[in-house]
């Protein structure tokens, strides 16, 4: 028993195996078409930017397009297009290869805005969000909070209306999409959602 227990001691304390970030970089060609070679994101393919993102929230979500808590609700049409892009990451160890040479990456500058809208209303109305996402919009890990500072003003604003809408967050196994959907109702329209993304836009 004495022998097991130091067995199973020495294989706990073995590091993980590191991510490969030669392979990520092959398997992001398929990314790329949409997010970009740099992870900067493309408008035009509805494609967010994931550069400076936290790697355990897309971790999150990549696991959420294959499991069909994202991308499944009818009427999703951008979700359905990732379903099945997340599919061509079969195990964990893709994912994290992946994720690392995204990582790898340097962040591009913040992208260019899109939306309009008062940015003075939307500072009232993130005192919410901030408790979550951070004065700043950083993101908090011990909240799963994701970082918002940096990403497409126009991908923002469509999730929280996806949110408001139930094409994100009422899937039963999307606890934090739940968590989410109420914060997104508390904006009671298109205007309050641009105020507030870009007052986001204003924080680095």
């Amino acid at each position: 028993m004495r022998m097991m227990v130091l067995v199973l001691a020495a294989l706990v304390s073995l590091p993980s195996q590191a991510a490969d970030v030669a392979a990520g970089k092959t398997a992001y060609a398929v990314c790329a078409t949409c997010h970009a070679a740099n992870a900067g994101g493309n408008q035009s393919m509805n494609g967010p930017r994931l550069a400076g993102q936290h790697d355990w929230y897309l971790k999150r979500q990549i696991h959420a397009f294959k499991d069909g808590v994202r991308g499944a609700t009818p009427g999703d049409i951008y979700g359905a297009q990732m379903r099945p892009m997340a599919m061509t990451l079969a195990t964990d160890a893709a994912i994290d290869n992946v994720l690392a040479y995204i990582g790898s990456l340097p962040v591009p500058p913040p992208p260019a805005a899109t939306v309009q809208g008062d940015a003075n209303a939307g500072k009232q109305l993130y005192a919410t969000c901030a408790t979550c996402h951070g004065a700043k919009a950083e993101g908090n890990t011990q909240l799963n909070a994701p970082r918002l500072a940096g990403q497409d003003d126009w991908y923002l604003v469509r999730q929280l209306k996806n949110y408001k809408s139930g094409l994100r967050g009422a899937n039963p196994k999307d606890s934090y999409g739940a968590q989410m959907k109420p914060m997104a109702a508390m904006l009671a329209n298109d205007q309050a959602i641009n105020n507030v993304v870009v007052y986001i836009g204003t924080l680095k």
